[in-house]
């Protein structure tokens, strides 16, 4: 059997730094985490998806309803713009997550059918008696977080930068 032995101080601390890094990876989950919050609040400018598929539009029943209430209304997704200043992320040595503290963002992630969390029964704002469903109609589903192929490049690009800087450290 033939050993080769190489030493070079060089190439070993940068093996042993990338080794290092390799325990806690935070610095790279937070890089990875802000990006994704980036990239989800283009969603909103956007309207679609993580897969690139347009919204919903508003029905036309929506529509009527903020015209009746003298609501504006602006982009789907994006009436005050609550949902979209609500997107964060939280990460930690090993995993990234992000995502909105809102009520209803999971609604307008996945979606509601009319009635899907009961009614509400009592008197409107000029005492009369009311009873609607809870959504008083149908919410379609828009995702707005996620990962797209182009989110995907980048966190792969994100990495690879990530490792050739500690390797060059």
């Amino acid at each position: 059997m033939i050993t080769v032995e190489f030493n070079d101080a060089e190439v070993g601390a940068a093996i042993r730094r990338i080794q290092e890094h390799l325990t806690d990876l935070s610095d790279l989950m937070n890089e990875i985490g802000m990006f994704l919050v980036q990239s989800t609040g283009q969603r909103f400018a956007d309207t679609e998806t993580p897969e690139g598929v347009k919204w919903a539009p508003r029905s036309p029943v929506t529509l009527a309803h903020y015209k009746r209430a003298g609501q504006k209304f602006g982009p789907i997704l994006y009436r005050e713009g609550d949902l979209k200043r609500s997107i964060f992320h939280q990460y930690d040595a090993g995993s990234v997550t992000i995502g909105s503290p809102l009520v209803y963002s999971g609604v307008m992630q996945f979606g509601a059918e009319q009635g899907a969390f009961g009614a509400a029964i009592g008197k409107d704002s000029k005492g009369r008696d009311h009873f609607h469903s809870i959504p008083w109609g149908r919410i379609p589903a828009r995702p707005f977080i996620g990962v797209s192929e182009n989110d995907r490049t980048n966190i792969l690009d994100t990495i690879q930068e990530w490792l050739s800087d500690i390797a060059a450290a």
